[in-house]
């Protein structure tokens, strides 16, 4: 896979939409709500242009009898994928476009993490800037190694994740 950063496009939040829609049709009564997360849902930052959804779910176990739905409609079931009480599903194979983070709704600190992120970016252009660059960079510099590229963003993006964390809840 090919690591690919480029400029905020528009078009992301009706792909997310799209998307969440027709999630909304397979899951209906168990799915609590749904969230654009990730890069691609903060106006201006430079982002791999794959569009990831938070899903939050009335029980974690029972996403797992929706697995045909979802490869119905392209996804790859990943299961917890490294995160305990996560399903994570992925769409278009070496180009990516969706991802999808789910959790059960009492799964607080996961579902507030990527919140919390995502609206502190919104609201700190200069650090939603810094990360771009950060992005763009190591893309740059890996552009064919994943692993290499998220841990030269893993030190920056912890550090990001507890400001946020500490703002959202100043807000209160």
């Amino acid at each position: 896979m090919r690591i690919k950063v480029v400029e905020h496009d528009k078009n992301w939040g009706s792909m997310y939409k799209k998307e969440e829609n027709a999630i909304k049709s397979i899951l209906q009564e168990e799915l609590v709500n749904s969230f654009h997360i990730g890069s691609t849902s903060v106006p201006g930052l430079k982002a791999k242009p794959i569009i990831d959804i938070l899903l939050v779910v009335n029980d974690i176990n029972k996403l797992d009898s929706f697995s045909t739905q979802f490869g119905a409609l392209g996804y790859e079931v990943k299961g917890e994928y490294g995160i305990a009480g996560r399903r994570f599903f992925r769409k278009g194979g070496d180009n990516r476009t969706h991802h999808i983070h789910a959790f059960q709704y009492d799964n607080i600190n996961e579902i507030e993490r990527h919140i919390s992120y995502r609206d502190y970016l919104r609201s700190h252009p200069e650090v939603c800037e810094q990360y771009g660059e950060l992005k763009s960079k190591l893309a740059e510099q890996y552009p064919n190694n994943i692993d290499s590229y998220c841990d030269g963003k893993d030190a920056f993006v912890k550090s990001v994740e507890k400001e946020a964390l500490k703002w959202h809840w100043s807000l209160r």
